[in-house]
C-alpha cells in the first residue's frame, strides 16, 4: 500500500521540515509570493508563476523544467509547490517527468487545494480546453496543511474550496461530517463578515480539512491507480468540467462541482437509485453555504464535453452517483441517457 504523508503544522513549522533538503526548489503562485518568502526557506532556487487555468499547460511545465535545469536542479532536487491547485497540479507534474523524476511536496494555499488537489498524487495539466488530460499518478514525499493560510483567502476562493469538502463527506459521512461541515459553512456564509467568521472558526474548519484529508488518502491509498474505489472522488466531476468548458473558465472548479453534484443527485434519482428528495437536499444545504445550484445552460448541451471526459470509455462515462449522504455508487451511462433522463 501507498504511503501519503500529510502534515498538520502551523505555517512556521514548515521551514524546520525541510531543514534538512539541501537541493529545494520551490514553485509558488504569484498571489502567495508574499506569504512564501516569510517561510525563509533554505531554497537553492524560487519560480514565481502565474497559477491560473490558462497558464496550467505543457508550456508552463517546460518553462519550469528550464528553469530546473538552467539552475542545476539535479535528482537529487526536491521541489515544493506553493499555491492553490493549479500550482501543485504543475508542480507535481513538472517533478514526475524533470530527469525521470524527483522527489517533491505541496503546501496548499487553498481550501480547494487542501481537501482535494493536493492530496491522491493527481498530477496534470490542460490540453486546450479540456481539464487535465496529461498526467500522471505520482504521490508527494509530503502536503502540509496549514489551515492560517486560509484566512486571507478571497471569499470566493474559499466557496470553490467548500463544494469539494462537502463532496468528500457525501462520499463518506461516519462520523457526520457533511451536517457539521453545512452548518460551519452556512454560519460563515450568513455572516456579516465571512472572513472574520473564517477566522474565528479556525479551529472547527482545520478539523474538517484534516477529516477530508484523512477520507480521501484512504481512498487513494486502497486503490492508488483508479481502478475502482477511487473513481468515488470524481463525484460530481463529469458535469463540472463539461460546465467549466462550457463557461470558458467563468464558472470557477468549486462552483462548478458544486451544480455538477446537484445534477448527480438529480440523475441519480431519475434512475431510480436515490431516495426522493436528495436532490432537493443537497441544493438546500448548497444555497445555506453559499454555492451554486442551477446548471447555467441546458444540459444537452454539455453532451460533447462529457464525451470527451477523462472517464469516458467508448460510449459510456462511469457517473459517480450520491444514493444517499455518505453513499455513492458509480454507474455506466451514456451521455445521450443522462440528457434524456435530466429533461
Amino acid at each position: 500500500m501507498i504511503r501519503i504523508e500529510i502534515l498538520e503544522v502551523p505555517l512556521p513549522s514548515v521551514r524546520e521540515h525541510l531543514a534538512d533538503y539541501e537541493n529545494l526548489f520551490v514553485v509558488c503562485d504569484r498571489h502567495v509570493s508574499g506569504l512564501a518568502e516569510t517561510l525563509k526557506l533554505p531554497a537553492a532556487g524560487w519560480k514565481v508563476i502565474d497559477a491560473n487555468e490558462e497558464r496550467k499547460t505543457m508550456e508552463t511545465v517546460l518553462e519550469i523544467q528550464r528553469w530546473l535545469m538552467n539552475a542545476g536542479a539535479d535528482r537529487d532536487a526536491f521541489l515544493l509547490g506553493i499555491g492553490g491547485g493549479v500550482t501543485t497540479d504543475l508542480t507535481g507534474f513538472t517533478a514526475s517527468i524533470y530527469k525521470r523524476g524527483i522527489r517533491f511536496g505541496f503546501l496548499p494555499t487553498t481550501l480547494l487545494a487542501q481537501v482535494d488537489a493536493s492530496i491522491g498524487g493527481k498530477n496534470g495539466v490542460n490540453l486546450d480546453d479540456f481539464k487535465n488530460m496529461i498526467g500522471v499518478i505520482r504521490q508527494p514525499e509530503m502536503t502540509f496543511l496549514c489551515p492560517e493560510v486560509l484566512e486571507t483567502l478571497p471569499y470566493r476562493q474559499f466557496l470553490s474550496g467548500a463544494a469539494e469538502l462537502l463532496k468528500t463527506f457525501l462520499i463518506d459521512n461516519t462520523d457526520g461530517h457533511y451536517e457539521k461541515a453545512v452548518d460551519l459553512l452556512g454560519q460563515i456564509h450568513a455572516a456579516t463578515d465571512p472572513a472574520a467568521a473564517i477566522r474565528s472558526q479556525t479551529i472547527p474548519l482545520r478539523n474538517l480539512i484534516a477529516a477530508a484529508a484523512r477520507i480521501k488518502a484512504g481512498v487513494v491509498q486502497r486503490d492508488p491507480d483508479e481502478r475502482g474505489e477511487r473513481r468515488i472522488l470524481n463525484l460530481g466531476h463529469t458535469f463540472a468540467h463539461a460546465i467549466e468548458k462550457h463557461s470558458a473558465g467563468k464558472i470557477p472548479h468549486g462552483e462548478a462541482v458544486a451544480i455538477g453534484i446537484v445534477l448527480a443527485a438529480r440523475l441519480s434519482e431519475a434512475e431510480g437509485l436515490a431516495r426522493h428528495g436528495l436532490a432537493g437536499q443537497l441544493t438546500e444545504d448548497f444555497q445555506r453555504c453559499g454555492l451554486p445550484v442551477t446548471c447555467p445552460c441546458p444540459v444537452r448541451e454539455l453532451s460533447e464535453a462529457m464525451k470527451k471526459d477523462k472517464k469516458a470509455e467508448g460510449s459510456f462515462i462511469h457517473f459517480v452517483l450520491p444514493i444517499e449522504i455518505g453513499h455513492v455508487e458509480i454507474r455506466n451511462l451514456s451521455p445521450e441517457a443522462v440528457i434524456l433522463a435530466l429533461k
